[in-house]
């Protein structure tokens, strides 16, 4: 583990494609997934593929079950509705939050999608310092991923004048980092495993074989990564066919806000991930 001497708010960050709550095991478990994410103690949770409504008559929203188990509220965007269910990205946080934005990402189809990739921007409060938070799951085809992540880091997203410093875009990218689309926003945003503990970046997908780092979180200038790594665990790899991606963050502190905020320490170590 990396430590830093230099002052600023501290947070933890976790990317995770859940699958529908669907395990490698075949099984339909959002309350595993809940257990995941409250083993990682973040702050701030990006997910994609999330499935919001009920798996048979009389359960409740498994979406909103994991956010209570939590203790987080929940922010969602559709990707996909049908039959009395929806499907999407989310955001979860216990500080204070607020929806700035959400939308589709650009299509090059010209019929109509089952699935419209789609972006979440959150603002999160933390100690008296505001950290924008833009979640994204791109396309599986590269010319439209090329095409969706020149404009997430274009003047609609990261590169909007309200999206100012800190700010974190994160999640399941479909994007290695040989990929155009990647270099797009590692050229803008430095990409927070980079700076991990291990060395090297750890692949994110898949569980049973882990070699593609589809998953990422990429960070704006004032915020210095401190570690950044997939999550791995027994549960960790029977709950999704991705690893969770945790980032430690420490956030600069912002000139107007220096007052207010407190300078933590990191809540523990990773979990373990061999």
């Amino acid at each position: 583990m990396k430590h830093s001497e230099s002052p600023g708010q501290t947070l933890r960050i976790l990317t995770y494609n859940v699958h529908r709550w669907l395990g490698t095991d075949r099984k339909i478990s959002p309350t595993r997934i809940a257990e995941v994410i409250a083993s990682c103690q973040p702050d701030i949770v990006a997910l994609q593929e999330v499935r919001v409504g009920r798996v048979r008559a009389g359960e409740v929203d498994q979406a909103a079950t994991v956010a209570s188990a939590l203790g987080m509220d929940l922010h969602f965007q559709p990707t996909i509705r049908i039959l009395g269910e929806q499907y999407g990205i989310a955001v979860l946080t216990r500080h204070s939050s607020q929806v700035v934005k959400s939308g589709r990402l650009p299509t090059q189809s010209t019929r109509p999608s089952f699935e419209k990739r789609s972006a979440l921007w959150v603002a999160v409060e933390i100690d008296g310092q505001t950290i924008q938070v833009v979640n994204a799951h791109l396309s599986l085809r590269s010319g439209e991923r090329r095409t969706q992540a020149s404009a997430l880091v274009g003047p609609d997203w990261i590169g909007h004048p309200d999206c100012a410093e800190p700010a974190v875009l994160l999640g399941d990218f479909n994007a290695p980092p040989l990929s155009r689309s990647y270099r797009m926003i590692a050229d803008r945003l430095q990409d927070a495993q980079l700076s991990n503990s291990f060395g090297e970046p750890q692949p994110t997908f898949h569980t049973r074989a882990p070699v593609l780092r589809l998953d990422h979180v990429f960070v704006t200038k004032s915020i210095e990564v401190v570690d950044a790594g997939p999550v791995r665990t027994p549960l960790t790899r029977v709950a999704s066919d991705h690893f969770p991606l945790l980032a430690q963050l420490r956030v600069r502190k912002h000139p107007k806000a220096a007052g207010r905020v407190r300078e933590g320490e990191l809540a523990g170590e990773f979990t373990n991930r061999l």
